[in-house]
């Protein structure tokens, strides 16, 4: 039985530290210098649109490139317009649009900061190099971004009041638009309407052909990313979709790397382990979206509907919603088109989401994500209480047992078909089950995993309070901070206490526990607490108060349970 245990125990620290290993925080590859100034491998021609030698699907375009463009107004007269920004300032976030594109250059949430100092910046969604790129942009054209006909550097004539401020506004919108009359005589009009109190976006594409032919083209989105330097815990960074009712996640490693999804696309979207920028078609049909590393840690990719025509004297549109917000169950929820689906937690999932809802409508009482960690932990050790009960009991009766069994073990040491019958006719006869104490363990594994996931990138969580040091439930928690470097830890270097406390409780109940009378086994079982300290000393505190109090409890029980068979 001891042996099952530890082969138990030892199979659960090879998936974790397998899981760490994998899917655990690590550094993404920095985007590289280019001596050229441009910082890609791209070349420029001189009216702005990009030449590209890799037939890659994705490009971009620098923004010093073409600070002018010319238009043809109703009179026939070529009109320059310059370079514009507009600031959307709403309760939520502070946006700004760039008329060249026209795209988005900064959008920041006035919710949630850099770090838990509340003088820190803003958050800021668009993870691109000094402006040079934009990080969205939506057009009409023959092929998406590597096509003669479209070039996403164009400036558009901006009709509106120019900023908008919805500041003061507890609902209500206003709606800015973009148009570009192409000397080709097709015009392009982008309109895009914000609220105050949601962090959507409606989004209008509206083409009139006013030439004398049919023009073909598609609809189509381009995003540009910059990977963050560190990803979060057990969390995709990268794109993501909903094709044919199922989540996409697209695993971009190299430069070089391309992936491409053709059927009924819902939504796409660039997401972090905290938030998510996403593209909502109003008619989700036969679409297309491709992805492509253009350089390390530089992302980029197309998304774009079927070919169409516009018709000499029409006009044709594209609807969409965008979101760009945090990864927040309940609001992504509200946005529609299955975007909660987003917030994925992998295998554990159908576990993680009612754990997360349940998680939330605890903190509506005590409004510490801390206490309700802890009020989380003893429900499911209380549902859990019978197994743990079970399987105490089962190891007391097996520890009992063990000088019979060391006797049967000498006596048919040479006979071990002969010893395995004498074994089980000695379990028969004391009505001991060998699996007793282990299944219970491995039934509630799955439970454990998926609060693994939920308390390592639940949003909910980020720069969450507890008490005392700890300021933030997504971070490791560190009392003092040391400029010397320490072992095993990543920045920033202290004490950490909570996961001290951890250890020296798992400790405790290591020895509490029932082993077998071979010196060697227990002496192995009682490094278990020493392994687990190292291995949590980088989780976030929330998941090792999470454990803490499990074994806290599991101690508590141990005890009641001992006393009552002294």
């Amino acid at each position: 039985m001891e042996k099952r245990t530890i082969l138990a125990f030892a199979l659960s620290l090879i998936v974790l530290i397998g899981w760490s290993a994998l899917f655990g925080p690590k550094n993404a590859p920095l985007p590289q210098k280019d001596t050229t100034g441009n910082k890609q491998s791209v070349e420029v021609s001189k009216n702005g649109v990009e030449n590209r030698t890799d037939n890659s699907p994705t490009s971009f375009h620098s923004s010093k490139s073409m600070p002018v463009l010319n238009h043809k107004d109703s009179s026939g007269r070529v009109q320059t317009i310059k370079e514009k920004k507009i600031i959307i300032n709403t309760p939520l976030y502070r946006a700004v649009f760039i008329n060249r594109g026209p795209g988005i250059i900064s959008f920041r949430l006035k919710k949630y900061r850099e770090t838990t100092d509340p003088l820190s910046p803003l958050i800021e969604l668009v993870h691109l190099r000094k402006d040079k790129w934009r990080f969205m942009s939506t057009s009409f054209g023959m092929q998406p971004a590597y096509g003669k006909d479209y070039d996403s550097s164009v400036v558009y004539r901006v009709k509106g009041d120019g900023d908008i401020n919805l500041q003061n506004s507890e609902a209500g919108f206003k709606d800015i638009s973009f148009v570009l009359e192409r000397l080709d005589g097709l015009v392009v009009r982008q309109t895009f309407r914000f609220y105050a109190n949601t962090y959507t976006i409606d989004h209008t594409v509206d083409i009139i052909n006013h030439s004398g032919q049919p023009v073909p083209g598609k609809f189509f989105t381009q995003f540009n990313v910059n990977l963050p330097d560190k990803k979060g815990y057990y969390s995709h960074n990268g794109f993501v979709l909903l094709k044919d009712n199922s989540l996409e996640e697209v695993v971009l490693e190299k430069p070089g790397e391309k992936e491409s999804f053709i059927g009924r696309i819902d939504w796409c979207a660039y997401e972090d382990t905290y938030f998510i920028t996403a593209v909502i078609p109003k008619n989700p049909l036969h679409r297309f979206f491709n992805a492509a590393m253009l350089a390390p840690g530089l992302l980029s990719a197309n998304f774009f509907g079927s070919d169409v025509s516009v018709s000499p004297g029409g006009n044709i549109s594209a609807v969409y919603k965008l979101y760009i917000g945090p990864r927040d169950l309940g609001i992504l929820k509200a946005a529609g088109a299955n975007l909660d689906r987003a917030v994925n937690f992998g295998w554990t999932d159908i576990i993680a989401k009612p754990l997360l809802y349940f998680l939330r409508l605890i903190n509506q009482y005590v409004h510490n994500y801390g206490i309700s960690i802890i009020i989380l932990t003893i429900l499911i050790k209380i549902i859990f209480w019978p197994l743990s009960h079970k399987s105490y009991l089962s190891m007391k009766e097996m520890q009992k047992l063990q000088p019979r069994m060391a006797k049967i073990r000498e006596k048919y040491k040479d006979d071990r078909e002969q010893m395995n019958k004498e074994i089980m006719a000695l379990y028969k006869t004391y009505k001991v089950n060998p699996m007793g104490g282990c299944l219970p363990m491995i039934i509630q594994l799955p439970v454990f995993f998926a609060l693994y996931r939920l308390l390592g990138c639940a949003i909910e969580l980020r720069h969450a309070p507890f008490m005392l040091w700890i300021t933030d439930l997504s971070a490791p928690d560190r009392l003092f901070n040391f400029s010397f470097h320490i072992p095993f830890m990543t920045p920033p270097y202290g004490i950490p206490v909570l996961t001290i406390l951890m250890g020296v409780s798992m400790f405790i109940q290591q020895k509490m526990t029932p082993t077998a009378g071979d010196p060697t086994q227990a002496k192995i079982m009682l490094l278990l607490p020493i392994v687990f300290t190292v291995m949590f000393i980088n989780f976030p505190s929330g998941l090792v108060l999470y454990w803490l109090v499990n074994n806290i409890i599991s101690i508590v029980q141990q005890y009641f349970i001992q006393k009552r068979s002294a």
